[in-house]
């Protein structure tokens, strides 16, 4: 049996995206001939909000590590407050007197508390082991170059300087990459041409059953995460906002205007809810999406809270919704690890994505919902599909029926082979 450590600052019982990847493997590596350890920030140190329920389908005996790191409440007045940074002199030594006592053969960070990454390139100089990223998002990323500092994200000038020093340092030596999205590492490959020489494969995030079946057996336990007036068409998005998502949200809410001005009776019971659309610690995150329906005169038909909430509460929360939407990015490169819960929960669904999306190719080839293209211009014919979409919502047109045998492609099981396949074309 060979052995990965995996490096994962968030890790269960915090409530985060980018430690999926890790939490849906972990009982399927040892079907493929690797057992698997995890070192992550103890969550003592993290003021992401925690889902205890998010352990329990862990398998038994699965050894977690747990490093420390500076408390928030002290760096933050310097306004430092990433997991990573936080956490990187702590990762050092622990994982430093951890391969002293044992035997790895590869460690994989599946993160995206990117600073963390260059211990990779530190402990393959100092212990001889390879190591492979997960490219969950862009590192360095020039996305918001050309964008109003309005609209780029709280302390882009420092994080931009960072990362664009720190990426190579981390990419200079790595055994292989694992992607999302073939952008990534076709922009990694431009900057670092070594990268032609590694193995690397795109592996998306795996759909979970299990999550599911958890939430059915404890209905009881949860409420949804708004006031479900059976009065009206409740149409969900829980994840979050940003001004990359202004397009997206554009097209929606001028398709629901136009429904309201032809179709008043009808449209008038359609709400809006944007949920968990902030990373800010609860209480302190910004809205994003309801000034917008404000601007646009819709603001009585849009609900948007920005605090998180639990990973179960969202599964619960869409699978109790009359219709869904995922509200995407117009960057191509972007890819929403939340879609599998979307699919698994059986509504019907409005996506907006940019077509070289690979979440936009996924819902089109499972047949799980519409896919709305985000090329970067609307024009009416655009508005008047997503107008149509809506339309059959509300009037109870019959939902899509979904290609499950095209979906299992994409299961938690299958994804975690692939990734044991690259583990190990890079250790032979």
């Amino acid at each position: 049996m060979k052995k990965v450590l995996i490096i994962s600052p968030h890790f269960a019982p915090v409530n985060t995206a980018d430690m999926q990847r890790v939490r849906m493997s972990l009982p399927y590596f040892k079907l493929y001939n690797w057992e698997a350890e995890v070192v992550t920030v103890d969550p003592k140190f993290i003021d992401i909000s925690k889902d205890e329920l998010l352990l329990v389908n862990l398998p038994a005996g699965i050894k977690i590590h747990k490093v420390n790191a500076l408390p928030k409440n002290i760096t933050r007045k310097v306004g430092l407050g990433s997991t990573a940074l936080r956490s990187l002199w702590y990762y050092k030594n622990y994982v430093n007197q951890l391969l002293q006592k044992e035997h790895f053969d590869l460690i994989y960070f599946s993160t995206t508390e990117f600073p963390v990454l260059i211990l990779g390139s530190y402990w393959k100089k100092k212990f001889k082991i390879p190591y492979v990223f997960d490219m969950q998002d862009p590192w360095h990323s020039t996305y918001y170059q050309d964008k109003p500092k309005a609209e780029r994200p709280a302390k882009y000038w420092f994080s931009y300087r960072l990362n664009k020093f720190l990426e190579p340092i981390a990419m200079r030596t790595v055994d292989g990459l694992i992607s999302v999205s073939k952008a990534y590492i076709e922009t990694l490959t431009q900057r670092y041409p070594r990268i032609r020489q590694i193995p690397t494969a795109v592996i998306t995030f795996g759909a979970f059953k299990k999550d599911f079946e958890l939430v059915k057996k404890q209905y009881s336990y949860f409420k949804p995460s708004y006031d479900k007036d059976e009065n009206f068409i409740h149409i969900v998005y829980v994840g979050r906002g940003g001004n990359d998502m202004k397009g997206a949200l554009s097209l929606l809410f001028k398709a629901f205007i136009k429904g309201l001005d032809e179709n008043q009776t009808l449209f008038s019971k359609i709400r809006f809810h944007f949920i968990g659309t902030s990373y800010a610690p609860n209480g302190e995150g910004k809205q994003s999406i309801k000034p917008i329906a404000t601007r646009m005169g819709i603001e009585d038909y849009v609900y948007e809270q920005t605090d998180r909430i639990s990973f179960y509460d969202s599964i619960y929360t869409l699978s109790t919704a009359n219709g869904l939407v995922i509200i995407g990015s117009d960057d191509p490169q972007y890819t929403a690890s939340k879609i599998y819960p979307y699919i698994l929960a059986e509504k019907p669904l409005l996506a907006f994505f940019h077509p070289d999306s690979s979440a936009a190719k996924i819902i089109s080839a499972c047949n799980a919902g519409i896919v709305i293209p985000l090329s970067g211009c609307e024009d009416r014919s655009t508005i008047d599909v997503v107008y149509q979409e809506l339309y059959n919502l509300v009037s109870g047109y019959k939902k899509m029926q979904v290609n499950w045998l095209e979906f299992e492609r994409y299961s938690a099981n299958n994804m975690t082979k692939l990734q044991c396949k690259l583990f190990n074309k890079i250790i032979s």
